[in-house]
């Protein structure tokens, strides 16, 4: 019999908040059951620490560079087949939707869309191929606040909803369970927007009373240590989780209480964490942050807990993976083998260890705040950043400078950036190296639809990009930088090249900036 599938995703929360990971209070205790019972990930990753971009990616399988989905504010495109239509057309699934969808609207980053869901029904063809149940809006914090706000269902109705956004959200999800028949196996997605911060009022909303409940919080080290506004908004973060935690619950009992759990598979993780304002505040911004957008561990490093089906035993992995394999696990798990058409691996594979030369290694693709590429090992972090180029402006680059390199063994809370430290030299060239090629490999020739178009006449683009060259040409030779190339341009396809350090032939293409 076909197993159910849930895939319950949190949104901006970092792996330490739970309790199986090592989070010191009662936060997680559902969470952490279900990591007894079943299968939890210690070092999982995201592989892009931004909500429109990474979901992107969960629904398609394939990298921001390839769909074109790099930053927010930009819709799923209508060439790539879903994870939904999979789960549908494929596997024979009944599905439902709940909760932020936030890729049905397009435009200009931080600005008003020029197609606008964001607070409006999202249309059938813009829901990534689900056509069950759906109570999703698509920028759900635009439709809510910590408490109160409206999502629609699939006939474009607003429903609106009274209480606690977790709570709402969730229930919605314990409703599709109410009515449903059997007829199918479902794949039910819920997307809970906790516990993101609330846009419009700068602040993270917890339950009432979460900072008295969280009062004797303990702040994870890198949040002791660089600052930030982690010492006021905590407690209620871990307010947001809670609340999350304890609707994981209540569907786990439902579960039970409809004769489902024990063929249900449940899959629990985030698109990313939060670093509360300690990161990007570097020479190297270049593009907006606030709370993620960076390649350190705090915005990487995430939850991941699979229970249920093969996923059973209170089995522990220790080695790194990236939530990019998420999409390729649920349709393994729904029957499908989607092979080299989606990203990532069959977490199944990595828990029975079946791979003996799997790289123990996770590669992620950070913009908005910068255009970066990092990688993480069991020992190090490296990254590498494009200089010039806006986070929010481009999907990628031609070259890359070094950013950051961390000692993971030293310094596990990445306190100290070791990237121009002689010591580390060796180090740096060979992760520099193993990040071009993993960049090499990941990297494809967005959608039309998604490239950069500005209203410039033909003397001005020429002028500008000859200046460019010059200005880096300069910039090169005066600051002798260690500069990364690769000779993969986004917006012009070209054979794929390697990055070159220092001392080698510097060049930078004339492409459509």
């Amino acid at each position: 019999m076909a197993y159910n599938i849930i895939f319950y995703f949190s949104d901006q929360q970092r792996w330490d908040t739970c309790g199986c990971f090592g989070q010191p209070l009662n936060v997680t205790p559902n969470l952490d059951k279900l990591a007894e019972e079943g299968v939890k990930f210690d070092n999982a990753f995201s592989p892009q620490p931004v909500c429109g971009p990474c979901r992107a990616l969960f629904q398609t399988g394939k990298y921001p560079t390839e769909t074109g989905c790099f930053r927010n504010n930009l819709m799923l495109p209508s060439n790539i087949k879903t994870l939904g239509e999979y789960m549908e057309k494929d596997a024979g699934y009944e599905t439902a939707y709940v909760g932020k969808w936030h890729l049905a609207s397009d435009g200009e980053l931080e600005k008003k869309p020029t197609i606008d869901h964001t607070i409006t029904a999202v249309p059938l063809e813009l829901r990534g191929g689900y056509t069950g149940y759906w109570r999703a809006a698509d920028v759900l914090e635009f439709t809510s606040h910590g408490y109160d706000g409206y999502v629609f269902d699939e006939n474009n109705n607003r429903i609106d909803f009274k209480g606690y956004r977790a709570d709402c959200i969730n229930q919605f999800a314990l409703d599709y369970l109410d009515q449903y028949t059997g007829e199918k196996p479902f794949f039910m997605t819920v997307s809970q927007i906790e516990p993101h911060h609330q846009n419009d009022h700068n602040h993270y909303e917890g339950p009432n009373g979460s900072k008295q409940r969280f009062a004797d919080f303990v702040l994870p080290e890198d949040l002791k240590a660089l600052g930030g506004n982690a010492a006021e908004e905590y407690p209620d973060y871990l307010g947001q989780c809670a609340s999350l935690d304890e609707n994981l619950g209540k569907l786990v009992e439902k579960l039970k209480e409809k004769g489902l759990y024990e063929n249900t598979v449940i899959l629990y993780a985030s698109d990313h964490g939060s670093h509360f304002k300690t990161r990007n505040r570097d020479a190297h911004l270049n593009g907006y942050d606030d709370y993620k957008r960076s390649c350190h561990d705090g915005c990487l490093h995430v939850p991941l807990v699979i229970c249920g089906g093969p996923f059973k035993g209170g089995r522990e992995v220790t080695e790194l993976v990236s939530t990019e394999s998420i999409p390729k696990t649920l349709l393994a798990l729904a029957g499908v083998d989607v092979g080299d058409k989606m990203i990532g691996e069959n977490l199944l594979d990595v828990v029975e260890k079946k791979n003996h030369n799997r790289a123990n290694e996770v590669y992620a693709q950070i913009s908005e705040s910068r255009c970066g590429r990092c990688i993480r090992t069991a020992d190090y972090m490296y990254s590498g950043y494009a200089p010039g180029v806006n986070g929010g402006e481009a999907a990628a680059s031609d070259v890359y400078a070094d950013d950051f390199l961390y000692d993971m063994q030293k310094d596990p809370w990445q306190l100290n950036n070791v990237v121009a430290d002689p010591a580390y030299a060796d180090v740096k060239a060979e992760l520099r190296e193993r990040l071009a090629e993993l960049d090499t490999a990941r990297r494809r020739h967005p959608p039309h639809h998604h490239r950069l178009k500005r209203s410039v006449c033909p003397c001005s683009r020429l002028l500008r990009k000859n200046l460019l060259r010059y200005i880096v040409g300069f910039w090169l030779i005066s600051t002798k930088t260690n500069f990364l190339e690769i000779n993969d341009c986004p917006r012009k396809m070209r054979s794929a090249g390697s990055w070159a350090s220092a001392g080698k032939r510097f060049e930078l293409p004339l492409t459509d900036w």
